[in-house]
């Protein structure tokens, strides 16, 4: 039985505000590339793996999230892209690809492979089952189209809009017909969501000393949805410019995630007087319609009306340093970590 090295990414210990790459570790294992029979296991060799900002409150110890906290000592997990070496499960066999949850390592035991979606469309990057036709694809789909119901003429504001999420956000907004604008951290981002991604308009919310009044100068009659992934002040000024009935898609809360404390919202009343709607959601409340995702957005970016913007670094060492770029916004685009070749 064929044994081989295995790098690792490893959590040293539970993370404390701003998580540093050397709260990682890189260690060398080995790994028989063989799985037991009748395991039900399935053994892969990873190839991208996904920098998602959901996996920093997975770096501290919590209870009663959605996730368990990652364990010190052992790999880091999270979504990837991978090959199947060998297969103890009937419906994976090997060099089937697939994408789901994988370890932050070089070969991975998948000890429950239902949670892996076979990969059948491979006529675009593999890297886009990280992105675009992964997770943040389906957390898009999910939270726009079924949780907003956007009707065409509406307008729409997205926070973190280069990301991974935001980027596909906007450009379906605008497949529906909406008024789009987004705001990201850099001069660099702003010309993306305008220039590539579409969007009717774009700002810098670092250079904003006031976003009640900014959101109001880009949206004079109010927002009809937002797509939150900021929280704290942004959430405040959003509530505040809301339309009467408004839609919010609280995603995700990337301002919060690495304070000892987190920040107070305040304008809640506005969802009383504004009769809004601002429910929460995760991708896998959408898992079941994957399949209809996949065929509109394929069809959309083999038409050229969406488009992707990657950003991947080279190689499993690198992966601390790109999963901490994401809370300092070093990333352009959906942060993603090439550990093989396909």
């Amino acid at each position: 039985m064929e044994e081989v090295s295995n790098k690792q990414i490893i959590l040293k210990n539970y993370v404390s505000g701003f998580p540093k790459e050397s709260d990682m570790e890189l260690k060398i294992n080995s790994i028989k590339l063989k799985v037991a029979e009748n395991s039900n296991s399935v053994l892969v060799k990873n190839i991208y793996l996904s920098c998602d900002p959901y996996m920093r409150p997975r770096m501290t110890k919590t209870e009663g999230s959605y996730t368990e906290s990652f364990t010190p000592g052992s790999p880091i997990v999270g979504f990837g892209v991978a090959r199947v070496v060998d297969s103890a499960h009937p419906d994976f066999k090997e060099d089937d690809l697939v994408w789901g949850m994988t370890g932050w390592e070089e070969y991975s035991i998948i000890t429950a492979p239902e949670t892996l979606f076979k990969i059948h469309i491979t006529d675009v990057p593999l890297s886009y089952y990280t992105g675009i036709l992964g997770m943040p694809g389906i957390t898009a789909y999910g939270g726009f189209y079924e949780l907003c119901s956007p009707k065409k003429g509406e307008t729409v504001y997205v926070s973190a809009a280069s990301g991974a999420v935001g980027q596909l956000v906007g450009q379906f907004a605008k497949l529906c017909g909406c008024y789009v604008v987004g705001s990201a951290g850099s001069k660099e981002k702003v010309e993306l969501l305008k220039n590539k991604f579409g969007f009717d308009d774009a700002f810098n919310y670092k250079e904003e000393q006031d976003l009640t009044a900014a959101l109001k100068r880009y949206f004079p009659d109010g927002i009809d949805i937002y797509f939150e992934n900021v929280g704290g002040k942004m959430l405040d000024a959003v509530l505040l410019n809301m339309r009467i009935h408004g839609r919010i898609a609280v995603c995700g809360l990337i301002s919060q995630y690495n304070l000892e404390q987190n920040e107070g919202v305040h304008n809640l009343f506005c969802l009383i007087s504004k009769r809004l709607r601002m429910q929460g959601f995760l991708a896998f409340d959408y898992y079941p319609l994957y399949q209809k995702f996949v065929d509109m957005v394929t069809s959309h970016i083999k038409e050229g009306k969406v488009t992707y913007v990657e950003d991947i670094a080279e190689g499993i060492e690198s992966a601390p340093g790109a999963l901490v770029g994401l809370f300092s916004g070093r990333n352009v685009g959906k942060q993603v970590v090439r550990v093989a070749p396909e």
